[in-house]
């Protein structure tokens, strides 16, 4: 079988959209017919990188954020049926490691030996009409949801949702939250936030339409990200600064505001990896702060992610782009003009 694909073919030169063999699936694989796959920054990133700074073998084909239907199964596989609609989870671990064996597979054991961190972060992903997956543990039934719209459950509702649990015994009542970044992360995180906790809840973003988006889906307040936003969210805060603080954005400047909002015994969380480096001495943050760095999330979070979805909880502003479409999507990316999060459709 053959298939277009959206590879990664040298480091830090343009991804190309190229003809790729596609083979039957194998003992325990999963062969997945894309219906939708999330552009990412981390793509972006991925992109930029100079040889050598990760293990990953070239060529892979990106898209790390996927769901679609069961096209065909290999030998040993059961529980699931041809034209099932799936959610692909992420991480792809060796699946038995302590970690592992507790769905944690963004925290393998044996990462550095596999020398990749799952389908389109240094094996081949969604950015394709079919996508082989390893085994069939790393697949979640989608019941009724459309694959199109659900794909970005996988990353841009999980990863927050792993990072926002993590914090939850400081967003009691009366707490604050804050969130930079109002895209297509952010907006997860804000409702995911408004839905998890009772914290007060404040987006941060340089764009105007994404604060409104922000306030569409029921956030109070919202903060420009000018020379005056650090001023602002004190104000908010009655000056004494928020409990929690996520940057989905992560460069100096966002790191700065970070820190500049946090009170103290606060958490600064940093998901967003742009490159800022955030300066630490005794006086850098407020005192006994904490400054964490998650990454992903866990399987069984996937499935907790997919039912605040079901229930209707969860709403994600999707672009829709076919995959001959696929370099102009990442260039809205960069561009920052997207209003929630691109998502291409090989299938239509």
């Amino acid at each position: 079988m053959r298939s277009k694909a959206y590879q990664l073919i040298e480091w830090q030169q343009p991804p190309e959209l190229r003809d790729v063999d596609i083979r039957e699936p194998g003992p325990g694989e999963v062969l997945i017919k894309v219906g939708g796959t999330g552009a990412c920054r981390t793509d972006l990133n991925l992109m930029g990188l100079p040889a050598g700074v990760m293990p990953y073998a070239l060529p892979f084909t990106l898209g790390h954020e996927t769901a679609g239907w069961v096209e065909a199964l290999g030998a040993g596989v059961t529980g699931l049926e041809r034209g099932e609609p799936v959610l692909v989870y992420g991480p792809w671990g060796c699946g038995r490691c302590i970690s592992c064996r507790q769905g944690a597979e963004n925290h393998c054991e044996r990462v550095s030996e596999l020398r990749s961190h799952g389908g389109g972060v240094g094996r081949d992903g969604g950015m394709a009409h079919y996508l082989l997956v390893p085994s069939s543990r790393l697949l979640v039934p989608l019941g009724a949801l459309d694959p199109r719209d659900a794909a970005p459950l996988t990353d841009a509702a999980l990863t927050p949702y792993h990072a926002i649990k993590q914090a939850l015994p400081r967003l009691v009542p009366g707490s604050t939250a804050v969130v930079i970044g109002a895209g297509g992360l952010g907006q997860m995180a804000l409702q995911l936030l408004s839905v998890l906790s009772p914290s007060r809840v404040i987006a941060v973003d340089a764009s105007p339409e994404k604060l409104a988006r922000a306030r569409e889906l029921g956030v109070q307040d919202a903060v420009l990200s000018n020379e005056h936003a650090a001023g602002h969210l004190r104000e908010l805060t009655h000056g004494r600064g928020a409990e929690f603080v996520m940057d989905l954005v992560g460069t100096h400047d966002t790191l700065a505001l970070a820190a500049g909002a946090l009170r103290p015994r606060g958490q600064l969380t940093l998901v967003g990896i742009s490159g800022g480096v955030l300066p630490f001495h005794f006086f850098a943050l407020p005192l006994e702060c904490q400054v964490v760095a998650p990454y992903w999330g866990t399987l069984p979070e996937l499935v907790e992610v997919l039912a605040l979805a079901e229930a209707g909880r969860l709403r994600m502003t999707v672009e829709r782009f076919p995959l001959e479409r696929v370099a102009e999507a990442y260039q809205h990316l960069r561009d920052g003009t997207l209003k929630g999060r691109a998502v291409i459709t090989p299938h239509g």
